[in-house]
């Protein structure tokens, strides 16, 4: 059609070879540990999807979660290494299934960061009632919440340059106390708290792999800048394998500890790391791994603020959502419409939901943007490559996008039809919104591809 849009990567194209690539194996691998290690590690031990379903046999869940993220970082290289365009997912789904789909796994990645943001606020609110007890009642945490979202809000409305300063500050901060209890804690390990009583049943697996898989996530966050790393042939699988296996051991260490410190009295428990903590150090060991996750929480949520409401301007503008959304401030350039929004959606879901049910939510939404990854993986092992184009072939050939599949149907094969009538709404509400949209204007719309945060 005469009226049809050029095509898109013609001028993303002409952009990304203005990126500097800069970004090494381990530049990448570090970037790729600090979005994962976010506030979620601090909880997860105890949940009741987790030690109350398992017991001591809860290292099975973690295995499970990271021979699947194993598999969905082997699919990711493949199509890093070959799809060099910031953007991440969003960009290895739409080059290889369309804009249709793309957008689709745009719409995806702004509910993760929707959910996963009030849920890693609750920890906050949380781990403050435990400081300061007046504030740990419904009216105390929905103040707090306030607050704290109030805060990462004005933060970015500020500008990007002081969100990423403070993330820079708060990797480093929230690490520390998580390894002082993972090598000192070891030593206080009861070794008879490990001991298992039977096998669980797959089915009690999956569904505490639902819910820790959060705590995995961050690999398809870390990737957005794939245009600007250094020979992403090599550099993004390295990165993504290492930083896993280093992420794998810090976690199933640190439930280890909880687990052989604490016992049955893991199971239910809202601060785990706290209550280990406690028992290895004193009560000072609980204020500090408190600290650390306010800390973490903190950099989590100011850096997750920075990306999700520039998802809501980029729908804004595209039409898709109202115009007013994509407004920027005229002195410091931020879409601030949309972070305000933003910042009142979590604000809401956060006081009337707890951590596991946004986690879940969360997760789906996660699982079926992997899917759209090992789709896109599968596509491309049988895409020629260029002469002269080195490109990371996945071992096995279509296998690895196979098992990627089946293991997280299986994943999500425990996931309750509740949970998944919020993903079927919000994306049926976008299916209609593309179609009304891209008829209204005469062709198909191509919604821009938003940056995601770097740090969470």
């Amino acid at each position: 059609m005469t009226d049809a849009a050029p095509p898109r990567h013609e001028p993303i194209s002409t952009s990304e070879g203005k990126l500097l690539r800069a970004l090494g194996t381990w530049g990448l691998a570090a970037s790729i540990v600090n979005i994962t290690v976010g506030g979620g590690i601090f909880r997860a031990p105890g949940s009741p999807e987790v030690s109350g379903l398992l017991g001591a046999a809860a290292p099975l869940a973690y295995v499970a979660c990271a021979v699947l993220m194993g598999l969905i970082v082997l699919c990711i290289a493949q199509a890093g290494s070959r799809v060099s365009l910031t953007g991440g997912p969003y960009a290895y789904v739409e080059v290889t299934l369309g804009p249709y789909v793309g957008f689709l796994v745009g719409v995806l990645l702004w509910v993760v960061g929707s959910t996963a943001i009030p849920g890693v606020a609750t920890l906050f609110a949380d781990a403050t009632g435990r400081f300061i007890p007046a504030l740990a009642g419904w009216g105390g945490r929905a103040i707090v919440l306030a607050v704290i979202f109030t805060v990462v809000s004005a933060i970015n409305v500020l500008g990007v340059r002081q969100g990423t300063r403070l993330n820079s500050l708060f990797t480093v901060l929230k690490l520390v106390p998580l390894l002082l209890l993972l090598v000192v804690g070891a030593f206080a390990v009861n070794p008879a708290n490990l001991a298992w009583h039977g096998i669980p049943p797959a089915s009690a697996v999956s569904r505490a792999s639902v819910v820790l898989i959060f705590i995995f996530a961050g690999v398809e966050t870390a990737l957005v800048p794939s245009g600007e790393v250094r020979n992403p042939a090599r550099t993004v699988p390295r990165a993504v394998l290492l930083a896993t296996a280093c992420v794998t051991v810090l976690y199933i260490g640190l439930h280890l500890v909880s687990q052989g410190v604490l016992g049955t009295a893991l199971a239910g428990d809202t601060a785990p790391l706290a209550s280990a903590a406690a028992r290895v150090f004193g009560p000072w060991g609980a204020t500090m791994i408190s600290a650390g996750l306010m800390v973490s929480a903190f950099g989590y949520l100011s850096g997750m603020m920075l990306a999700a409401p520039r998802a809501l301007f980029a729908f804004a503008r595209d039409g898709l959502l109202p115009r007013a959304l994509a407004s920027v401030h005229p002195r410091y350039r931020t879409p601030w419409v949309a972070i305000v929004v933003q910042g009142a959606i979590a604000w809401l879901l956060a006081v009337t939901n707890r951590f596991e049910s946004l986690v879940i939510i969360a997760n789906v939404s996660a699982a079926l943007i992997y899917l759209g990854c090992a789709a896109a993986a599968w596509k491309l092992q049988e895409t020629p490559v260029p002469d002269g184009v080195e490109a990371f072939r996945v071992p096995g050939g279509i296998l690895v996008p196979a098992l990627t599949f089946l293991a997280l149907i299986f994943l999500l094969s425990s996931v309750t039809l509740r949970e998944s009538s919020v993903l079927i709404a919000v994306l049926s509400t976008a299916t209609i919104l593309y179609v009304v949209v891209g008829r209204a204007r005469g062709r198909g719309l191509n919604v821009e591809r938003f940056d995601a945060p770097p740090d969470a």
